[in-house]
């Protein structure tokens, strides 16, 4: 693989973009609108700046990074990339479409992956006509600092669509865990929605306070953050779809959110982003 197409401008898309980039990739950035891309670029720009402060690139190596990422609004602008890394709206309706278009667009060696967190990769493979070619590469935010990425197979992925994707993340220097069965979540979402759903639940309940159950977690189970401040963190809206997307998925009520996190939801709380959460914010 040589050249990348990241679909998506924000700050997933942004990070990816990015990293890519500092492997080596030339990257196409493409979003709907120029001020959009112009947007993603700033971001990576400032990622590098702050690299640059902590010695870890010089000047020239930002401009050589920079240099390797172009912007497009045209999606058929990515016809001729290797690999296509889908990071926008987490709706399935839209990456379905998406795959279809690009599916028509790419060659047939491409293989196009989707950053989604939690949606089927065997249903957005099913749009296209490649669905050996297509799977999942759930990258985390702060796409730039975090190592991990979740590679997910849907239900047709080949063995050899996912070694190609393995040396790209090794060559970007990113680790890797391969999610052998398409499941809603994976493992890092699965998992931890369902740990800060029942501390929510303790909260809710009154058993403790915020401070409390978070310096309890700190302090008893070695975690270098709390549950509750992590959840205002990630921002708890965006915590509640996923763990909707999940109880629906899987009819099991260990994945129904706490009453107080939906009231919480519906009055404006997501934490850090709306300055109000499982504790305040100010700027």
């Amino acid at each position: 693989m040589q050249s990348i197409g990241v679909l998506g401008a924000g700050i997933m898309g942004a990070g990816i973009a990015q990293v890519a980039a500092q492997g080596g990739y030339n990257v196409l950035l493409r979003d709907l609108q120029h001020s959009l891309i112009q947007n993603g670029l700033n971001t990576i720009e400032t990622n590098l700046d702050l690299l640059i402060e902590d010695k870890k690139i010089d000047p020239i190596e930002k401009s050589t990074i920079l240099s390797r990422i172009k912007g497009t609004t045209d999606l058929s602008a990515l016809s001729g990339v290797d690999l296509v890394i889908e990071a926008v709206v987490e709706n399935l309706t839209v990456k379905k479409q998406l795959f279809a278009e690009l599916d028509s667009i790419c060659a047939k060696e491409t293989i196009l992956a989707t950053n989604t967190s939690s949606l089927s990769i065997t249903e957005i493979a099913a749009a296209t006509q490649r669905s050996d070619r297509v799977l999942g590469m759930h990258f985390f935010n702060p796409v730039q600092e975090i190592d991990l990425v979740e590679l997910v197979k849907g239900f047709e992925t080949s063995d050899a669509s996912i070694s190609k994707v393995k040396r790209f993340l090794e060559n970007i220097n990113k680790e890797y865990i391969t999610v052998k069965i398409d499941s809603p979540g994976f493992i890092v979402n699965r998992v931890l929605l369902i740990f800060i759903n029942e501390a929510i639940s303790v909260y809710g309940e009154d058993v403790a306070s915020a401070e409390d159950i978070d310096r309890a977690m700190k302090l008893g189970a070695g975690m270098t953050i709390g549950p509750l401040e992590l959840a205002d963190k990630l921002g708890l809206d965006n915590l509640y779809g996923l763990l909707s997307v999940f109880y629906n998925e899987f009819k099991d009520v260990k994945y129904r959110p706490h009453n107080i996190f939906t009231s919480m939801v519906r009055a404006g709380y997501w934490g850090r982003k709306t300055e109000k959460g499982f504790y305040k914010y100010e700027d």
